[in-house]
């Protein structure tokens, strides 16, 4: 089977990424369906150290860092995280290396027949896209022997697809309010869904949470006798140097006293590196030999676009996949921290199921101009409902079709110390560094046509 071949052959399955959310058409989430398939195919996720990271902000940064380190110190690493940001291999990477197009191609075929005989088994039974690629990552992990596997959550946490994994260390990032038609709309709600990663007699690594949240995690933990590692208690962090390449920082950890750099950008970058430091003392407590050059030569290594990345200077360009008011204000505060005396440009595309309102009253305080765009995804919020949410701070955008023409648009606006700044979802973020540095995107659907919701009524 050829790549394009099997990526078409999956892309028949349900995505709850790609799709809209139709009023009145519940999406029942549950974990029978993957624990099947994976009963299927032998049980490969089990077996393997594995850190399981859930969160609202930074689960991905984290999940990065954490692998660069491992793979620093010389383990075969395993990293499974979503979305991805120009091709689905993205989301299954050995030591940082996506997986092929001939392996990819290979693990669809290999996985195939498991998804085939649950479908046999129940009409009423479909393994969604999400699943049947986690099944893939953890078939790609056990193949190739790994000795740890990092897994991100997809959303939530009690009834994500990766809930099915035995834990070496489980780990909760910052928490904000987010997906709340699906997780609940207050923090506590949240923090459940998210707690429902936490295993019984687990370690659990938990980042800086507001009160609420940290009380139930807290609750959580107790009812799992999980062990509970509170970074902000038990760990302290200051940011040092700050270029455009990146920032050097100090921590003082449980185990000992770190002074690292990462080549990327804001404050909440140093939280996330001293989380990730803090899954790692773990580690070395529990008998793994993870040295401090590698804990420094990981974390410098790592790799993490369209976080705050810069991709142009005179103008600096910056994209970043900020795509709620929690992670709106982190961005804001930290372009404060590169702003010269030169105009913003900010280039925006959000999805329609997010607080746009939210995030545009945090984007508003940079006084920007603003060009509203759409990204390809079919999800993408109309330009007409960024321009009322603008127009009530007293800005006035430029409507865009598209983020290739945008992009255009704001270099012919940009003076040499001008900032444009390209956010609002990842997938924006996503479109404008392939526009930039010139990569040809892949495709999942015609943007030139209005797409029919994919039904869940099967699932």
């Amino acid at each position: 089977m050829q790549y394009n071949d099997a990526l078409a052959k999956i892309l028949q399955l349900v995505d709850f990424e790609r799709m809209y959310r139709v009023h009145g058409m519940p999406v029942r989430y549950n974990l029978d369906r993957i624990e099947s398939l994976m009963d299927r195919l032998g049980k490969p996720h089990l077996g393997v150290p594995t850190l399981h990271i859930a969160g609202t902000k930074g689960k991905g940064s984290i999940a990065a860092m954490s692998a660069a380190i491992l793979t620093h110190q010389g383990f075969r690493t395993g990293l499974y995280t979503s979305p991805h940001i120009h091709t689905i291999r993205e989301r299954i990477r050995l030591n940082g290396v996506p997986v092929s197009e001939d392996e990819f191609a290979n693990l669809v075929e290999t996985v195939w027949p498991a998804m085939e005989a649950i479908r046999s088994e129940s009409k009423n039974t479909r393994v969604t896209l999400f699943e049947y690629l986690t099944g893939m990552a953890f078939t790609h992990f056990n193949l190739n022997k790994t000795e740890f596997q990092v897994v991100e959550v997809g959303l939530g946490g009690r009834l994500d697809a990766t809930n099915i994994v035995s834990p070496q260390i489980c780990v909760i990032t910052a928490l904000s309010l987010d997906h709340t038609a699906l997780l609940g709309n207050t923090i506590q709600q949240i923090a459940l869904e998210k707690a429902g990663i936490i295993k019984p007699n687990s370690v659990v690594v938990c980042a800086p949470q507001e009160p609420p949240a940290l009380e139930t995690i807290r609750e959580v933990c107790k009812q799992q006798r999980a062990r509970l590692i509170e970074v902000s208690r038990e760990m302290k962090w200051n940011a040092n140097k700050t270029t455009l390449l990146g920032q050097s920082f100090s921590v003082n950890g449980r185990l000992g006293q770190y002074d690292a750099w990462i080549p990327l950008l804001g404050k909440h970058q140093i939280e996330n590196a001293a989380v990730a430091i803090g899954i790692m003392e773990i580690l070395i407590e529990q008998g793994n030999h993870i040295s401090y050059e590698s804990i420094l030569g990981g974390l410098e290594t790592v790799s993490w676009p369209c976080r705050m990345e810069v991709l142009g200077q005179n103008p600096l360009i910056i994209v970043d996949g900020a795509h709620n008011p929690h992670s709106a204000a982190v961005l804001r505060d930290a372009i404060d921290e590169h702003r010269t005396s030169g105009q913003l440009i900010l280039l925006i595309g959000v999805s329609q199921d997010k607080n746009i309102d939210g995030i545009v009253e945090e984007l508003a305080q940079l006084s920007p101009k603003v060009i509203a765009t759409c990204s390809r995804h079919p999800r993408s919020a109309s330009t007409a409902e960024l321009t009322r949410s603008f127009l009530s701070h007293g800005i006035e955008p430029l409507e865009v079709d598209s983020s290739e023409q945008a992009v255009s648009v704001a270099r012919d606006m940009a003076g040499e110390d001008d900032l444009i700044l390209a956010t609002g979802s990842l997938f924006l973020a996503a479109e404008v560094r392939e526009v930039i540095k010139g990569i040809t995107p892949e495709l999942y659907w015609n943007p030139t046509t209005s797409e029919t919701p994919q039904s869940t009524a099967d699932l």
